[in-house]
């Protein structure tokens, strides 16, 4: 059965809307472990359009499950996830023009500077994971550079539309999780995962952690944070 991460971005998101105090990113990692998250994730980008630097330290205090930091292989973001110490960091791709993450690390373009990122960390003793699309050749750089984990990217899943395009792409997915399991590293997913489209991911044998944010905060502003999470965590859990 696959953990559940709550990515707790957007929550940050609709605060920096006003550059106020409120919604608090923190009161809603409290909610979301209390409606059984297994993990909070926050990125904390370069150029703090949601996570500020106050959450994390304040998150690193308070959250009593994994707490997964997701960054660019930037070094004076790096160093800072050195600071914190979060339980895992995910090395992202960041553009400073894109809505949310759009694609995965491209570890043959950017090989030695994802290098030094992860040598960095995991001699700061904090596991890496990394947000890759699922192509083998990605994968099996991952393992060459050292990574504990791979985030398969699961927008092009989440974009194709039912039948046959959807299908297409689960089969990818379900291939490069085999390939992953076959090189060592644990296997985790997301990006684009919602309450309608999860079950077949979380399906994925092997499958150990989903990384779900846009659509439980969607969902939160109806039903609340707490409900929210309550209800992915049982479609996950089959």
């Amino acid at each position: 059965m696959a953990d559940l991460g709550v990515n707790i971005d957007h929550v940050a998101t609709v605060r920096q809307a006003r550059r106020t105090n409120e919604p608090d990113p923190v009161w809603a990692a409290t909610l979301a472990e209390l409606g059984g998250a297994d993990g909070i994730t926050l990125h904390l980008r370069e150029d703090r359009r949601h996570i500020q630097d106050r959450d994390l330290r304040v998150l690193r205090e308070t959250v009593t499950v994994k707490l997964n930091l997701e960054l660019a292989a930037e070094p004076t973001i790096v160093g800072i996830a050195c600071d914190n110490k979060p339980d895992q960091v995910t090395l992202v791709p960041e553009k400073r023009e894109e809505v949310t993450t759009e694609g995965g690390l491209d570890l043959l373009a950017h090989r030695q500077r994802v290098r030094a990122a992860i040598a960095r960390l995991r001699n700061a003793g904090i596991g890496v994971s990394l947000f890759l699309d699922p192509e083998l050749k990605q994968l099996d750089a991952a393992l060459e550079l050292g990574a504990d984990a791979v985030e398969l990217h699961t927008g092009e899943y989440a974009l194709a539309a039912p039948g046959k395009d959807q299908a297409a792409e689960l089969a990818r997915l379900v291939a490069a999780g085999e390939h992953v399991r076959k090189l060592g590293l644990t296997l985790h997913a997301g990006h684009g995962l919602t309450y309608r489209n999860v079950k077949p991911i979380a399906a994925i044998e092997g499958m150990t952690e989903l990384n779900i944010g846009h659509s439980i905060v969607a969902r939160a502003l109806m039903v609340g944070f707490e409900q929210a999470v309550r209800e992915m965590k049982r479609l996950i859990s089959g």
